[in-house]
């Protein structure tokens, strides 16, 4: 791996875990001497970052981590909206319904098991795992590489903003019932359907963040 691309996933996943907090200025010289790098390479770094919008120019010189407020929140669930469902929509009309049927029975093992121990971390971690393969056969069965492409920058951004919302158990219940939701109506062939429960979820996911962070 080259050093930039080394030093990017670093410095991504240090943003995206909040190690690197919004605000946070990553100037070269210090995060070149954490990462062990020389300066080019994680100016590449920085740029990368920076086109993915999970850091901005700051005061001229360097970059710092963007923010994360209600409103970039706000704007993110209206593109997410707009790619999800689309992505459903076609997946139902293009997916192997078997896969999308184990995906269902999988959600629903989940949802019992979330329940059953709410406070359990490796339950939570797998069904973290659980959204990330819905989301990969999705993509496949949608198979547009432009929306896959799309939909990978607001699932990055999703990440962060997953830390923030906080774990509640009783809506870690409720999404998993809502991706089961969708799995099967991926699996019936049907893409209205698969959009509207996607829609669903969608609201229901904000409208927690948004309860979540009231003034």
């Amino acid at each position: 791996m080259r050093a930039s691309d080394r030093a990017y996933a670093m410095l991504r996943e240090d943003i995206v875990e909040w190690r690197l907090p919004p605000g946070t200025v990553l100037g070269e010289v210090e995060q070149s001497q954490r990462l062990g790098i020389s300066r080019t390479p994680l100016r590449e770094a920085l740029g990368r970052l920076t086109a993915d919008g999970l850091a901005a120019p700051h005061h001229g010189r360097g970059v710092v981590v963007t923010p994360i407020s209600p409103e970039t929140v706000g704007a993110l669930f209206e593109l997410r909206q707009a790619l999800e469902c689309q992505a459903a929509s076609l997946a139902a009309a293009r997916g192997e319904p078997a896969v999308f049927r184990k995906l269902r029975t999988d959600f629903d093992a989940a949802a019992a098991l979330l329940a059953a121990d709410p406070g359990e971390d490796p339950a939570r971690e797998g069904y973290y795992a659980l959204v990330a393969r819905l989301d990969a056969a999705i993509d496949a069965a949608a198979a547009n590489p432009y929306l896959t492409q799309a939909l990978g920058n607001v699932r990055l951004h999703l990440a962060r903003v997953r830390r923030l919302a906080k774990d509640n158990p009783a809506r870690l219940r409720d999404t998993a019932a809502e991706h089961a939701t969708i799995a099967g109506a991926i699996a019936a062939g049907d893409p209205a359907m698969a959009a509207a429960a996607t829609a669903v979820h969608l609201h229901k996911s904000l409208e927690h963040f948004n309860t979540v962070h009231r003034p």
